[in-house]
């Protein structure tokens, strides 16, 4: 899978698909309560049960599949406001054409912004990987 995709995929409850398919399966026998503590749990995430379960049984000692989700939407808030400044520099850009002074430094930090862009969006995409 690309990585714009797991990118796009980040508010959804499934993981990606795996090439091949899954052929292996874990059964869990619970109670009534512990299944209904799992079901609420995974719904307060944002996941399916049986997400929430493989995540935190994969997940670094300490780390939860919440913690990891957060992070992730921190990044790509940052992206968000990345790109914002991106836009503001392809104005000024536009503007210094249109004057004709154009600052030598606007067309790199357009270049760097992007190269930034791609790195966050590497990390994500690390970060949702269990």
């Amino acid at each position: 899978m690309g990585e714009a995709k797991a990118v796009r995929r980040l508010g959804k409850s499934r993981r990606d698909n795996e090439r091949g398919g899954r052929k292996e399966y874990i059964k869990v026998w619970c109670s009534p309560e512990e299944k209904a503590a799992v079901v609420v749990k995974a719904e307060q995430q944002g996941v399916t049960p049986p997400r929430l379960l493989f995540e935190s049984a994969m997940a670094q000692p300490g780390e939860t599949a919440f913690d990891r989700r957060n992070l992730a939407q921190e990044l790509l808030g940052i992206r968000t406001l990345l790109g914002a400044v991106s836009n503001n520099v392809n104005q000024i850009a536009r503007h210094a054409n249109a004057t004709g002074e154009f600052p030598d430094d606007a067309a790199a930090a357009v270049a760097a912004a992007r190269r930034l862009m791609a790195r966050i969006d590497e990390a994500v995409v690390q970060v949702m990987r269990p």
